[in-house]
């Protein structure tokens, strides 16, 4: 039987009315960087490279030069992200630098997830963490002007909600939190990964109350979250990462960005050997963001914001495809 065919799936999902909030949304943040100096930049979408991360799930192609034989030619990936292409412009001497761009995630869907969206994205050399999250702040009340972002740290975020220490809590004490909290857990979730504890622990007892009355900033993240981020070596370690939250729904991830292309290759390797163990494909380690960061990567700090969701927030939509014109399912 054939499945019935909707007669409607030509149409938008976004209102004319939510287009055009997003415009006027696209050229406010626009402005906010024209006036700090700031260079509008574009990347490729399409690239050789590709973040590794455990938890990104790229889009992979092929390019041929003779489309007769397409055994013969290369693999390509849809960027998960601009990145590196962002990187490699900071190396070669761009100065402060943003982007509005497309973004590509395989497997996420949902509410709040789009296979493709929109990312804004933006590197200012010499800022270190506490500039990184001022400047992260600054662009919060551009876009929903409800004040400075309130900042939590990782550690103080866990002992006021859940009364423990995550940078020093063994996975028992994680899943023991997580049963007093009477939250799900996963049947995927392993008894020893700290990490996804860590991660459930956040999703469900903290992030619902992180940025309700105004945005709030949490940072320096377990060591072993650092993704790009650079480990401040203290006791404990800690990632000087720091995500941006409002009304419960994360919207941006920034670094004081690693500039180490040895340490860069040493978490690749590690974030592909996690990747075969969790049964996902493997992703390219080397990279011309190696090759950018051996040249000179300048001290910086970085910020990916889901515009999207942003955009959800600013006009109170409950769903991504009241946002924009064509989701997934009507591309």
């Amino acid at each position: 039987m054939s499945e019935a065919i909707d007669p409607h799936a030509w149409r938008p999902t976004a209102s004319l009315e939510n287009l055009a909030r997003r415009a006027a949304l696209l050229r406010r943040v626009r402005e906010f960087f024209h006036t700090r100096g700031f260079l509008e930049v574009e990347t490729p979408i399409l690239s050789h490279d590709i973040v590794v991360d455990r938890h990104l799930d790229p889009f992979a192609t092929r390019w041929t030069p003779e489309t007769t034989r397409p055994e013969i030619g290369e693999t390509l990936w849809l960027q998960t992200s601009p990145e590196f292409g962002m990187k490699r412009l900071l190396a070669a001497g761009a100065g402060p630098i943003y982007q509005i761009t497309r973004a590509f995630r395989n497997g996420e869907a949902g509410p709040l997830h789009n296979a493709e969206f929109t990312i804004l994205e933006w590197y200012r050399p010499g800022d270190n963490l506490a500039a990184g999250m001022s400047l992260l702040s600054d662009v919060a009340e551009c876009l929903f002007a409800r004040g400075p972002a309130d900042r939590l740290s990782y550690a103080e975020a866990f002992q006021c909600e859940l009364g423990l220490d995550p940078h020093r809590a063994e996975a028992t004490e994680l899943k023991a939190a997580c049963e007093r909290a009477g939250v799900a857990v996963p049947a995927s979730l392993a008894p020893d990964d700290r990490d996804g504890w860590l991660d459930l622990l956040v999703s469900e007892c903290i992030q619902p109350k992180l940025g309700l009355a105004r945005p709030t900033i949490l940072y320096d993240y377990p060591a072993s979250q650092s993704a790009l981020a650079r480990v401040r070596h203290e006791e404990p370690p800690v990632a000087e990462r720091f995500e941006l939250f409002v009304d419960g729904v994360e919207l941006a991830n920034g670094y004081h960005e690693l500039t180490n292309a040895a340490e860069l290759r040493a978490r690749n390797t590690r974030a592909n050997i996690a990747r075969h163990s969790d049964g996902k494909q493997t992703l390219p380690e080397e990279s011309r963001l190696l090759d950018a960061m051996e040249a000179g990567l300048s001290d910086c700090a970085g910020v990916a914001l889901g515009f999207d969701r942003a955009l959800m927030l600013a006009v109170g939509a409950k769903s991504i495809d009241e946002v924009i014109a064509f989701p997934r399912e009507r591309a």
